[in-house]
């Protein structure tokens, strides 16, 4: 493989990790929500914390919203917010990320590889994730999914 459909492979390859294969790090995002009950997924060990559900939430608002960007080429919020309110039920939160993630991959191999390197939106806004390249972008909803499993599993030990 060589050149940006090698790349594009690479990126799906990452964010498969990322959430339910083998990644460097540890383990993937989808084994660290596994097991862990509704009670422990509310529950708010640091006070100044998002909790395991949150995040979860969190998660799917911006897997969903990079699957957008993909498909239309527009750099917007996430639909529900940056951190949507807890409702539903733990398991539908998780569900709904697996969702998000499926959804992700499917778009992310549809998406036109020689287009990787183009940029999201029109100027660089850190919180909005915008003015960086599609495979920025990628890399980026991968490291996401990383830096909040980290919290999830120190969650999960705080909770016991």
């Amino acid at each position: 493989m060589s050149g940006a459909p090698a790349e594009r492979e690479r990126l799906l390859d990452e964010l498969r990790r990322a959430w339910d294969g083998d990644p460097w790090h540890g383990d993937s995002l989808r084994v660290i929500l596994t097991g862990l009950t509704e009670d422990a997924a509310a529950a708010r060990p640091l006070p100044s914390a998002h909790n395991a559900w949150e995040i979860a939430l969190h998660l799917a608002g911006w897997t969903r919203e990079v699957t957008r960007r993909l498909r239309d080429r527009v750099a917007r919020d996430p639909e529900n917010g940056d951190w949507p309110a807890v409702g539903g039920t733990w398991e539908g939160a998780v569900d709904a990320l697996a969702r998000a993630q499926a959804d992700l991959l499917d778009a992310v191999a549809a998406f036109p590889p020689e287009t990787l390197d183009e940029i999201v939106g029109e100027a660089r806004d850190r919180p909005l994730g915008s003015g960086v390249s599609y495979a920025v972008m990628l890399h980026g909803i991968a490291q996401h999914y990383a830096y909040h499993a980290g919290q999830v599993a120190l969650l999960r030990k705080a909770t016991g």
